[in-house]
């Protein structure tokens, strides 16, 4: 278990419900016995895209394009538009993500909301061609150097706490 509770799709439909009746997200809390900040994402969910959504919650992710994270972004940090509305106008279900790209735009600007390479990045692994035997050698020497310097570093420390903790002849 993550630590949040979730709710199954017949509580979101009830809560969509009780938002038609014209209850607020407070009242709807209240009967569905749900924390109110729940439900208030919920509303948000509910008047920007709809049912579908709310109902589809945590089931699949949308990947936004550029143009669309950036009209969001730039229409709440810009524009003076709330995030709910700018939520709606834009189709995006996610309020989570969408205070993601509001960071993201506002630390690092426009570029920070462009697709990231996913995976392993090209020529991380071996290299391509076979190392020479001069190659081998010099790769050898560094690591046997490299042990060297970390035994005598390792005496060294033995030997200064051998001497802080040896007694003083008492005179």
């Amino acid at each position: 278990m993550d630590g949040y509770a979730t709710y199954d799709e017949a509580t979101r439909r009830r809560a969509a419900a009780l938002f038609d009746e014209g209850l607020g997200y407070k009242a709807a809390a209240s009967l569905l016995g749900i924390p109110r900040e729940t439900v208030r994402k919920w509303l948000d969910i509910y008047r920007s895209v709809g049912i579908e959504v709310l109902a589809m919650m945590g089931k699949k992710h949308t990947a936004y394009p550029f143009e669309t994270k950036l009209g969001a972004v730039r229409a709440v940090v810009d524009g003076g538009m709330t995030k709910p509305e700018a939520m709606a106008r834009f189709g995006i279900a996610s309020p989570s993500s969408f205070k993601r790209w509001l960071k993201a735009y506002r630390e690092e600007g426009p570029e920070a909301l462009r697709p990231k390479p996913k995976g392993r990045p090209r020529g991380s692994g071996s290299p391509a061609g076979e190392a020479t035997r001069e190659q081998e050698l010099e790769r050898r020497i560094r690591k046997l150097e490299a042990e060297n310097a970390y035994l005598k570093k390792s005496i060294a420390l033995k030997a200064e706490k051998r001497s802080r903790t040896a007694r003083k002849p008492q005179s």
